[in-house]
C-alpha cells in the first residue's frame, strides 16, 4: 500500500501553501469588488448606485441612455481601426526586427538591441512633448495615424518575438533552405507558425494597453471624428448636471466589455503563452 503523500496543513510546506492560497483569494477578491460594484451600479436605477438592496428591479436603461448620451459607435469604430492599425504594425515590424536579432549576426547586433532594450526602461510619458511635436511637423494631429505612430514598433514585442525564435531550432532553416525557401519564406512558413501562442498572447497585451489608452489620445485629438472610447468617456464626467454613477458605469461596461470578453474566451492561451516565453 503507497503511503499518503497528501500536505498537513499543519507543515511548513502546507502553511506555505495556504497562505498562498489566502493571498491569491484576498488579491482576487480586492480586484473583483470594483468591477461588482460597476456591474450592480450599471443594471439598477440610480437611486440604488449607492446602496445594496436584493429587491432592487433590474434595468437596461442606463445602457441606452449612455450609449445615446455620446456617439460610441464613432468611438468603437476609432478604437478598432487604431488598435487594429497598431497592432498589424507592431506584428510586421517586431517579427522582422525578431528574427534579425535572433538569426542573424551583423556589425553592432548587440549594441542595437541594448538600445531596444534601453527603451523598456523609459516611461512613455516623457516622450508626450516630442511625439506631439512631431506629429504636429508631420501634420497628423488630431487623427488616428496621429494616435497610432508613436506605437507602431515595440520594443517589448521584438524582445518577446526574439526569445522565441531563438528556441527554433536551427535544422528547420537548413531543411527549408535545401528546398529552395528564401529567409522570407523561412520565416512566414517556419517561425512565425511555431511562435503563434506567442503572437495571441502579445496581441491581448497591445490591444488591451492601446484600448485603455487616456492621456495620448487625449492630447492629440479634439474632435468625435477622431477620439477612441477612453477619451469619449469624458462627456459623462463633465456635465452640469452632476455625475450620474449608473450612466458612467453603463458607458465604462460598454467600453470594456469586448476586452473582458476577449480576456475570458483567451484567458487558457494568455498565461500559457507567457509561461512559455519565460522558460528559456
Amino acid at each position: 500500500m503507497s503511503a499518503d503523500t497528501r500536505l498537513s496543513p499543519f507543515e511548513p510546506a502546507g502553511i506555505g501553501r495556504w497562505l498562498e492560497t489566502a493571498a491569491a483569494w484576498t488579491l482576487a477578491i480586492l480586484w473583483a469588488l470594483p468591477l461588482v460594484y460597476a456591474v450592480w451600479t450599471a443594471f439598477h436605477p440610480a437611486e440604488f448606485s449607492t446602496r445594496f438592496d436584493l429587491t432592487a428591479p433590474l434595468t437596461l436603461q442606463n445602457f441606452a441612455n449612455a450609449w445615446n448620451a455620446a456617439p460610441f459607435a464613432r468611438y468603437f469604430a476609432n478604437t478598432v481601426a487604431l488598435v487594429t492599425l497598431i497592432l498589424v504594425s507592431q506584428f510586421v515590424l517586431c517579427t522582422l526586427a525578431a528574427y534579425a536579432f535572433a538569426r542573424y549576426r551583423f556589425f553592432g547586433a548587440d549594441i542595437a538591441f541594448f538600445l531596444v532594450l534601453m527603451q523598456l526602461l523609459i516611461m512613455p510619458d516623457i516622450l508626450i512633448v516630442e511625439n506631439y511635436r512631431t506629429m504636429a511637423r508631420l501634420g497628423v494631429l488630431d487623427s488616428i495615424p496621429a494616435i497610432a505612430l508613436p506605437y507602431v514598433a515595440s520594443a517589448f514585442g521584438i524582445f518577446l518575438l526574439r526569445q522565441t525564435f531563438k528556441t527554433v531550432p536551427r535544422e528547420l532553416d537548413e531543411a527549408a533552405r535545401v528546398e529552395g525557401a528564401g529567409s522570407l519564406r523561412i520565416l512566414l512558413r517556419v517561425y512565425v507558425p511555431l511562435a503563434k501562442p506567442i503572437y495571441l498572447a502579445y496581441g491581448l497585451v497591445s490591444v488591451s494597453h492601446h484600448w485603455n489608452n487616456f492621456l495620448w489620445p487625449l492630447i492629440v485629438t479634439n474632435s468625435v471624428g477622431s477620439r477612441p472610447l477612453t477619451v469619449g468617456l469624458q462627456i459623462f464626467s463633465s456635465t452640469d448636471q452632476g455625475i450620474d454613477w449608473s450612466i458612467i458605469t453603463a458607458a465604462t461596461l460598454i467600453t470594456s466589455g469586448p476586452l473582458l470578453l476577449a480576456f475570458l474566451l483567451f484567458q487558457r492561451q494568455f498565461v500559457q503563452s507567457f509561461m512559455r516565453a519565460g522558460i528559456r
